[in-house]
């Protein structure tokens, strides 16, 4: 692979990286706690399983990300390397959809289930987790992008050899 096809992926990986570290520490550090009816509640990622899913597959992303920004780009593992972009681009998909309707239900609540929204009670909280939502989102896109950019790489590879 020439340089000038290096470098954009370089970036954005580091991008993605950079996206998927910031997601995990932003929604790490989201707590708050209220006080309703002289009882004090806290609100904690690890309280959501979702939550929990979105920083495991976040770090996962991230990790996975580091250790291809140190692999030799000479190797012929181009397309083992686009399906993991492509299983990593898919992971970070669903972890935030996942945690968008978690948010959704905590923001405006569900009336027809009786769920009170508790965004009023925890902002802080939930700031942070919409923080940590829009770097996914960012993530998410860069990803996609790594994979659009390897999938026309493979298949320029394809169109040089016949």
């Amino acid at each position: 692979m020439s340089l000038s096809t290096r470098i954009p992926m370089f970036l954005l990986r580091l991008l993605a990286l950079g996206a998927t570290v910031s997601a995990v520490v932003i929604m790490v550090t989201s707590h708050d706690s209220a006080q309703v009816f002289n009882m004090k509640f806290d609100a904690k990622y690890t309280n959501s399983p979702t939550f929990k899913y979105f920083v495991l597959m976040n770090a996962i992303a991230g990790g996975y990300t580091l250790i291809l920004l140190f692999f030799p780009s000479k190797n012929s593992c181009g397309h083992m390397i686009l399906v993991l972009d492509l299983i990593m681009a898919l992971l970070l998909d669903s972890s935030i959809s996942a945690c968008v309707a978690i948010g959704q239900v905590g923001k405006s609540g569900n009336s027809h289930a009786g769920w009170l929204p508790i965004c009023g009670q925890v902002p802080k909280f939930c700031d942070h987790v919409t923080g940590a939502l829009a770097a996914g989102f960012v993530a998410a896109i860069a990803y996609f992008l790594v994979v659009l950019y390897s999938l026309h790489n493979v298949m320029n590879l394809f169109a040089l050899k016949t």
